[in-house]
């Protein structure tokens, strides 16, 4: 049993910090101040609210390099990609500032002559476990839209990125927002039971794994209280033959490769109609052979070390078991030797349903293609999933992408173009990929009571 958390650099293997996990009456600390933090933060003006959300996009804007260079070495993110996700926090906080107060403004009724309404009220201090992927954006993206709404946001981050969640709470600190309103806990899997079970603790969000979402909504659910929860994904990226093939692969490469590929809305199951799946093979393969892997801290590298060595563990041997399981190695297909915690950009070609790599979530640098004989075995491919987070169909009939995403299985497609979370849409899953919906209005209302106001009804 261990008493702290490690932050430990995967490009050197070297200690970073250590961080004391909090015990019970530091929790209880924690959970009054957020408590005591809403009672005043509810009654605060939309125009204060507004204001905070524009003091902290400014003071992200301040602090990126020192924001993006510590995300680079807490968890290895490629520096221009880690400035790239800190700014993207910016223009998240300036987006809901301009377009958030409409979203929680009364809403009218068909009842006659306005006697009803609904209003968005807050529901409390709202326990979000986040992962270390995107250490920022994947927690304020969930925070910005909660505090707009009157809530109190509680942040139990990843055991690796602790650095990061501390530095977040320094920036909202240099803003308006009461004390407390963004806390940061540090605890085990006990202090987690503990603040889901405390009455002062109104929902949950999650995104992590689908193990860890299913135990903790377990939980929550035990004592009554709302969870939404962005969990695993095995996102298939469709390619028909009348696709623009070059952008297709370009496409691919963003879409896989991104942050090493670990990103949950990562294309993962690349699914090619069969007379074009040689060519899209070999123009994907030497595209991914020229990415840059290396010293994540240099601006150039495009691939830096996976996040933490048991998960490239994990990796490399689903890897292993699909190559034994008949699929055929394109590139990589290894650790890298040396030092940092490096996984070789890997395609696995030949890939049939009944494989590991079709079948799990692979999270890392490896693409596993599959051929489909059509668009309708395509589209049977893409649903054979026990996951439903995002999609994406290259083809250069948009009619027909349209009716497939119509019948994909999933929480977003995207159609000839690059998945993305956006502020501006929905995003979440079905299947085992969780429930619920982050971002845009959808993501405000997720945690409002939405409260009916009917005035002299007889």
């Amino acid at each position: 049993m261990t008493d702290h958390v490690i932050s430990r650099n995967p490009t050197s293997g070297e200690i970073i910090a250590t961080y004391p996990l909090q015990n019970a009456a530091e929790l209880e600390t924690a959970l009054q101040q957020s408590a005591s933090a809403f009672a005043q933060w509810r009654n605060t003006e939309m125009a204060q609210r507004v204001k905070v959300l524009r003091q902290l996009g400014e003071q992200l804007r301040q602090r990126q390099d020192q924001l993006a260079t510590l995300a680079t070495l807490e968890m290895g993110k490629p520096i221009a990609q880690a400035r790239a996700e800190v700014l993207k926090c910016a223009s998240l906080c300036d987006w809901y500032a301009e377009h958030g107060p409409a979203m929680l403004a009364d809403q009218p009724t068909l009842v006659e002559n306005q006697q009803a309404w609904q209003s968005f009220r807050p529901l409390g201090v709202i326990l979000a476990v986040m992962p270390w992927n995107f250490p920022y954006w994947q927690v304020l993206r969930g925070a910005v839209s909660m505090l707009l709404a009157g809530n109190t946001y509680l942040l139990k981050h990843a055991p690796s990125v602790m650095g990061c969640a501390w530095l977040m709470q320094e920036l909202f600190a240099a803003t308006d927002l009461p004390r407390g309103a963004f806390n940061v806990i540090n605890v085990d899997n006990d202090g987690v039971s503990a603040a889901i079970k405390d009455p002062r603790v109104a929902a949950i969000a999650v995104t992590g794994s689908v193990r860890a979402g299913g135990a903790i909504a377990a939980q929550a659910g035990a004592v009554l209280k709302k969870t939404v929860l962005e969990l695993g994904g095995a996102d298939p990226f469709i390619v028909l033959a009348d696709a623009d093939l070059d952008a297709a692969v370009a496409s691919a490469v963003t879409g896989r490769y991104q942050n090493s590929g670990q990103v949950c809305m990562a294309a993962k199951r690349f699914i090619i109609e069969e007379s074009i799946a040689e060519a899209f093979e070999a123009r994907f393969s030497a595209a991914v052979q020229a990415l840059k892997v290396g010293d994540p801290l240099q601006e150039e590298t495009y691939i830096g070390p996976m996040a933490r060595y048991d998960l490239r563990d994990e990796l490399d041997h689903q890897v292993q078991e699909t190559l034994q399981q008949g699929a055929r190695l394109v590139l990589g297909g290894h650790k890298i030797e040396g030092v940092g915690n490096y996984y070789a950009p890997t395609i696995l070609a030949d890939v049939t349903p009944a494989m590991t790599a079709f079948r799990q979530e692979i999270f890392g640098p490896v693409a596993a293609i599959t051929v489909a004989r059509d668009a309708q075995h395509a589209l049977q491919l893409a649903n054979d999933s026990e996951f439903g987070l995002s999609a994406t169909v290259w083809s250069g009939n948009e009619a027909l992408a349209q009716e497939l995403a119509e019948q994909l299985e999933t929480g977003a497609v995207f159609i000839n173009g690059n998945g993305a979370s956006d502020p501006r849409v929905a995003i979440g899953g079905v299947k085992k990929s969780g429930y619920g919906r982050e971002l845009s209005s959808f993501g405000v209302h997720e945690f409002c009571n939405i409260q009916t106001v009917w005035k002299n009804r007889r």
